[in-house]
């Protein structure tokens, strides 16, 4: 992996998790240590991040988490239309799962006059969203609290999925891929996202088109456990035809 490609998913790592410490990415790129504190430094000069002993941290942290909002990592009309959209696809009483990050987050403001639903989520800020009606049950993940999605993750939150199952689940993901399926920027969060899919009858997948064939570091497979991708008009003709052909219905909003 060439230089700039690593420090690149060193910063989708610190985006996603919130802080890395300097051995776990040395075992990750297979890399010395004195190169993973020169990538450290070298973006720590852009502003992003902050190094500190042993590891480094986002600058963002202290302001989403205080804010309970998510900082913006672009494309937020589509992803303010795909949220709406989904919202669309829910229905007074149903029982879902709402997975994290900013476009379920932009979905969960348009489920205001939705009652009685039964959800499961492992996003803090949307469980306090939604919790604010009195109809619904949330049931909210446990694990590792990772600050830039507002999220709880690790295998220590499966305990909620064992018998668990619900109609829908409304899915995040780092990148989408006819090959590497849904792909994400670390390895974290694939035990609890698979616990989601297989929890749920139908699953629909939030992305915008930048998503699409972008293939990131940890792969989770799973192409044919989507049954609808919700996505905003860049998408091409072409590449929702093979969608379609895979299987997967392709909703614009």
């Amino acid at each position: 992996m060439f230089q700039d490609q690593r420090r690149e998913k060193i910063l989708q790592l610190l985006q996603e998790n919130g802080s890395c410490r300097v051995q776990e990415l040395k075992e990750l790129f297979k890399v010395s240590e004195p190169t993973i504190r020169s990538d450290l430094e070298s973006l720590e000069r852009t502003g992003l991040i902050t190094r500190q002993h042993g590891g480094a941290y986002l600058n963002t942290l202290a302001s989403t988490s205080l804010s309970l909002a998510l900082p913006s990592r672009g494309n937020d009309e589509e992803k303010a239309r795909i949220g709406k959209k989904a919202a669309e696809f829910v229905n007074n009483g149903d029982n879902i799962i709402l997975d994290s990050g900013t476009t379920v987050t932009e979905m969960v403001m348009h489920l205001n006059t939705r009652t009685g639903l039964n959800i499961v989520t492992n996003a803090l800020n949307i469980a306090l969203h939604l919790g604010m009606e009195p109809t619904n049950n949330i049931l909210v993940v446990g694990g590792e609290f990772k600050p830039p999605t507002l999220s709880l993750t690790g295998e220590k939150g499966l305990a909620l999925f064992e018998n668990l199952y619900v109609e829908k689940l409304f899915l995040a993901t780092g990148g989408f891929s006819l090959e590497a399926g849904l792909t994400y920027p670390s390895f974290s969060d694939l035990a609890i996202k698979r616990a989601m899919i297989a929890s749920a009858k139908t699953i629909y997948l939030l992305a915008d088109s930048t998503k699409l064939e972008k293939v990131l570091f940890a792969s989770l497979g799973s192409v044919d456990k989507v049954k609808y991708l919700i996505t905003d008009s860049g998408i091409s003709s072409e590449y929702a035809k093979r969608l379609k052909a895979a299987g997967v219905t392709v909703i614009i909003a």
